[in-house]
Parts: structure tokens; C-alpha cells; sequence
């Protein structure tokens, strides 16, 4: 699926989603990745949900994000809450959802110009 056209190429956007991928700026990605509107990381440790643990959510506190989101595949999942209560107590919002619904909320948060990271595992 196609979201929309990035007329800003200086702002990291998802501009599609599939089955195994998730695009940024048309570049198709199919392994989890960490975006934020000046990069586009790749070196997130995170496999799956199943496997995630405190570490991979201590990876967020040095990028300072005020909102987290966790695309957590093709359905939305929760984490235990002490795996990223670290997050919490560092004023960092995390939200869990579904990885389309995470790509559409990034965009549009990114888009206002917030300070938002979306970690997404496909």
C-alpha cells in the first residue's frame, strides 16, 4: 500500500507497506529498522516481538524521542511494562501498535514536526 508522495526530501516519511516491507522515501526496508525525520537506522538489535527485551528499548533513551512508536508487525502487540520503564520514568511516551498504523501515526507526527521515533519490525 501506498501512503503518500515525500515532497520534502530532507524528512524521513513511510511511503509504503507490504507484506515482509516497509518503504521510507521509496526505499524498501525488510528488516526491523528505527526512523526518525533526519535518518533512518538499521542497527536496532530487535528481531521479533517475542524476542524483545529491556536492552532493545534502552537503545531509545539517547535519541530523546517525546513520543516512541512500536510497530510490532502485522498485529498489534504489548510489551510487559518493565521492559521500557526506563522510557517512562525519561518522559518518553510509547505507544504499541500494528506497523501500518505505526508508519500512518509516524508520518503524521513527523509531518508537525514532532520529536517522534518509529521502531518498526515487520
Amino acid at each position: 500500500m501506498s501512503l503518500h508522495l515525500n515532497t520534502n526530501t530532507g524528512l524521513h516519511l513511510f511511503t509504503g507497506h507490504g507484506e515482509g516491507y516497509v518503504s521510507v522515501n521509496t526505499h524498501r526496508y525488510r528488516q526491523p529498522i528505527v526512523v526518525m525525520a533526519g535518518e533512518v537506522r538499521t542497527d536496532w538489535p530487535a528481531t521479533d516481538f517475542d524476542a524483545l527485551t529491556a536492552a532493545h528499548f534502552e537503545y531509545f533513551l539517547e535519541l530523546k524521542p517525546e513520543v516512541l512508536l512500536l510497530g510490532t508487525g502485522a498485529k498489534q502487540q504489548f510489551a510487559r511494562p518493565e521492559l521500557y520503564r526506563d522510557l517512562i520514568r525519561a518522559g518518553i511516551a510509547v505507544e504499541f501498535m500494528n506497523t501500518p498504523a505505526a508508519c500512518r501515526t509516524y508520518n503524521i507526527l513527523a509531518a508537525e514536526d514532532r520529536k517522534v521515533v518509529a521502531a518498526v519490525l515487520i
